[in-house]
């Protein structure tokens, strides 16, 4: 599938998780045969209406890595959508929250205790104010910049995990802030965005492998071109 067929697919309804919806037996003994490395987390709102929002640029980034890589379809657990495969030779587990952006560390502390990891195993892939449009910056720890799913987070497994900030730019003025993280990419967007969701697949790998330096400066050269 092409990155515009894939993004085009966001328009479709999608079927939308009960938020709080507590993890299963049956979900428990799905995953008893795998045991990842890292969780790697996109946060987001969950429904169609809110797909193509700046603010769901982290779920965007999560299915573009399990597309390119393969990971196997997502099942319903850990308060959300979760998917299991390898990048490279390390075994990830992708995650999308169902509770919405300002409950998603929820989501996040019932895959942490279920696979005993720690905070450092986990990396959140998120927008960013702060950044100019598709750029991708990682970081481990700070502060959450009145991001709600960072606060979120936070709140439920602490500060000192990795996080990888995707670019939407400032509005230039707060009162404009609301509308334009909530606003859906417009059509002129499509092709960077597809550009820029491509380059993370595609250079995950760095990301893995702990290489945080390697993966930012593949993504800009990938942008590049």
């Amino acid at each position: 599938m092409s990155f515009l067929s894939w993004l085009g697919s966001f328009f479709a309804p999608r079927a939308v998780e009960v938020p709080g919806q507590p993890l299963s037996a049956e979900a428990e003994t799905d995953w008893r045969e795998f045991e990842p490395v890292q969780i790697w987390v996109g946060v987001g709102n969950p429904g169609a209406q809110y797909a193509m929002h700046r603010h769901n640029v982290g779920f965007m980034a999560v299915d573009a890595i399990a597309e390119v890589h393969r990971f196997e379809p997502p099942k319903k657990s850990f308060h959300g959508w979760a998917q299991q495969g390898r990048i490279g030779t390390t075994r990830i587990l992708l995650l999308k929250p169902a509770t919405f952006m300002n409950d998603s560390g929820r989501a996040v502390r019932a895959a942490m205790d279920f696979f005993k990891k720690e905070v450092g195993d986990v990396t959140v892939f998120h927008d960013e104010l702060d950044l100019a449009p598709f750029k991708v910056k990682v970081k481990f720890g700070g502060g959450t910049a009145g991001h709600n799913g960072l606060r979120s987070t936070e709140a439920h497994i602490g500060n000192a995990f990795r996080r990888v900030r995707i670019g939407i730019g400032h509005p230039g003025h707060k009162d404009k802030v609301t509308a334009h993280v909530l606003g859906n990419y417009a059509k002129a967007e499509t092709d960077r965005l597809a550009d820029m969701l491509g380059a993370i697949a595609a250079e995950a790998e760095w990301l893995a492998g702990g290489d945080d330096a390697r993966f930012m400066n593949e993504v800009a050269l990938r942008l590049q071109d």
